[in-house]
């Protein structure tokens, strides 16, 4: 019974170190001191008879491994939190760690953001706001639980769980010829004033193929980083853009008119979680409310 016993401590290390990221976190969650964690660990390490953590600067990381043993041991912890009456990686006082990039921030995650909070006390959720490189970055480092963004990723150690899908839309100023149109196609936009994004989006490589495959040159006044800096520039009346509608434009906004853009361009709004690593259910209960609040628009669809 006793051999058990240190099994038990040593898969409840892993699972602590797996959900917290750092040893001091597993070691918090399960009020023992870092240097049983870390001796758990080894143990561990001995019994299965391989290495299941990188271990570089005083940092410990789990490998692929240990994040399929971990995985295996998802029902002997669920039935262990059924028979004690409480989930264990519940856990309330460990908050949840959010990043989101500006536009997606500002103009829809806060409010969702107050809306849960108020409707669960006694949580705490860390917003922070960055740029899309940081987010990926911050998610692989683990410094991060969960993000959100529309930008095109294609990174390893990142997992997409995309959740509304935005075609491309033309946006215009309020009185351009472009209005009397149903939609835009690229011959279109062949030498007329176009307000771009910056070389180093993803979404601008996009579009220089369309127009290169159509033939046309647009003569480019502007670029930008952010859909909201786009837009008051198209309000300013300098030009169009082509952007994602969602969020800034689900609900419409003064001085702008839109079309769609007869492109295979598509958005994809997604979660962003790092690879391996299940959600803990902070997580899953916050990803289900930004699905469930999220009002229809005439530009998006749920996937």
């Amino acid at each position: 019974m006793a051999q058990h016993r240190h099994r038990l401590r040593e898969m409840e290390a892993l699972r602590a170190l797996v959900t917290t990221g750092t040893t001091i976190g597993a070691a918090r969650r399960l009020g023992v001191s870092q240097s049983s964690i870390s001796r758990a660990l080894g143990q561990l390490e001995q019994r299965v008879g391989r290495d299941l953590f990188l271990r570089s600067s005083g940092r410990i990381e789990p490998t692929a491994a240990a994040l399929r043993l971990n995985a295996q041991l998802d029902p002997l912890f669920e039935t262990l939190a059924l028979i004690e009456g409480a989930e264990w990686a519940s856990a309330d006082e460990e908050p949840l760690r959010l990043i989101v990039p500006p536009t997606l921030a500002h103009n829809f995650v806060i409010s969702r953001v107050a809306a849960f909070l108020k409707q669960n006390p006694g949580k705490n959720l860390q917003l922070d706001i960055q740029a899309t490189d940081v987010l990926v970055s911050g998610i692989l480092d683990l410094h991060y639980d969960l993000g959100l963004t529309s930008a095109m990723i294609q990174r390893s150690g990142v997992t997409l769980v995309p959740w509304l899908r935005s075609p491309v839309v033309c946006a215009m100023p309020n009185g351009h010829p472009f209005e009397e149109k149903d939609s835009i196609t690229p011959a279109d936009l062949e030498g007329v004033e176009l307000i771009e994004f910056l070389r180093r989006l993803g979404t601008r490589a996009v579009t220089e193929q369309i127009f290169a495959r159509a033939g046309v040159r647009p003569r480019t006044v502007a670029e930008t980083a952010t859909n909201m800096a786009a837009l008051e520039l198209v309000r300013e009346g300098l030009g169009v853009t082509l952007l994602n509608p969602f969020p800034v434009l689900s609900g419409g906004m003064p001085g702008i008119s839109v079309r769609p853009f007869d492109a295979p361009i598509t958005y994809n709004t997604s979660f962003v979680l790092p690879s391996g690593r299940q959600p803990s259910e902070f997580a899953r209960q916050f990803m289900e409310y930004v699905k469930a609040s999220t009002p229809p628009d005439d530009y998006s669809e749920f996937v």
